[in-house]
């Protein structure tokens, strides 16, 4: 039987969402209100895709399409929105047989994109899929360039002391250092937030950057998402703030999502002890995993990632053009 794909509405947020929630690689990315919200604070507009066999939901697809000159360009994620995974949730997919998974995924990608070429007329197509959905190929099968990437996850089952026992040991004379020094970690609140946004559009300056301001998306998230799945941690030096993170928690994850750049403090770690007493409350509130959300794109973060002794998961990034044509025409006025 054909798939049939529908977009979504306010009537279908409840299953919307539980579709999220049921799967290992939905995310808070992939929930109906973060989604809204990016599109509230975005030049974009949400198709919320929802692929039907029968009365049967198959699977979720948020997809945001912009509009490039005279052409509809598709994403999932959304660049430059502080999203870093997003693409299809594929219903009961890990109790799926193989064979199943397979005819399922390609199916399923087989619709959406005729709906994205053909309907929506789109000259392009970018998904970057999440960790947990490990097989590349149906992407590969239907014509997309397909880059593996990937993310750091540490193991929390173990308790907090087998955690600690598994760092470098230098990170672990850094964080005992900076609490001898004094350092202090503290759960945050909106004003923290703004601090963190404010060192990064500092840091951006400082190399050179003009960043967009995420003020009011950011607020925006805070207000929806936090306490149960937002979290901040704020590191005080001589009642100075120096260095902190928003993380992110869903499901039996929780994530360090954005992070603030390194402190000037000479021989002084802020950010690791933040890290550290993050990882300890996933501990102690009985998390699974603590993931570094990495892009794989910059190998000047794993210097502080690897750090940590994590495992490595792996996530897609999957290009499709219309045309040949097109993709000659956009990479030479790059």
């Amino acid at each position: 039987m054909t798939l049939e794909i529908k977009v979504a509405g306010e009537s279908d947020v409840e299953k919307w969402n539980s579709a999220v929630a049921s799967s290992s690689h939905g995310t808070l990315f992939h929930t109906w209100e973060w989604l809204k919200i990016v599109q509230n604070h975005t030049s974009s507009v949400l198709y919320p895709l929802m692929a039907y066999r029968g009365e049967n939901l198959v699977g979720i697809y948020p997809v945001f399409i912009q509009k490039k000159g005279f052409f509809n360009i598709a994403f999932s994620p959304l660049p430059k929105a502080y999203l870093l995974y997003l693409g299809p949730v594929i219903m009961d997919y890990d109790n799926l047989k193989q064979n199943k998974k397979e005819s399922t995924f390609m199916q399923l990608q087989e619709e959406i994109d005729r709906f994205l070429f053909m309907k929506l007329k789109c000259k392009y197509v970018r998904i970057r899929s999440s960790p947990g959905l490990f097989d590349s190929r149906p992407f590969i099968w239907g014509g997309y360039q397909v880059e593996p990437l990937y993310t750091y996850r540490i193991n929390l089952t173990g308790g907090v002391d087998r955690v600690w026992e598994q760092f470098d040991r230098k990170l672990r004379v850094d964080i005992n250092r900076a609490i001898r020094e004094g350092v202090r970690v503290e759960e945050g609140n909106k004003e923290d937030l703004r601090f963190i946004r404010s060192s990064l559009y500092r840091r951006f300056e400082r190399q050179g950057f003009k960043p967009s301001d995420h003020s009011r998306y950011l607020s925006e998230l805070y207000d929806t998402f936090y306490p149960d799945n937002l979290k901040i941690f704020i590191a005080t030096y001589k009642g100075e703030k120096v260095g902190g993170m928003i993380s992110l928690c869903y499901r039996d994850i929780m994530y360090l999502w954005v992070g603030v750049p390194k402190s000037d403090l000479k021989g002084i770690s802020p950010n690791d002890l933040a890290q550290w007493e993050a990882i300890k409350w996933a501990c102690n509130n009985g998390y699974r995993y603590y993931e570094e959300m990495d892009g794989g794109d910059d190998p000047r973060l794993r210097h502080f990632k690897s750090k940590y002794n994590p495992e490595l998961a792996i996530w897609y990034s999957a290009v499709k053009y219309s045309s040949y044509i097109y993709k000659i025409a956009k990479e030479t006025v790059k």
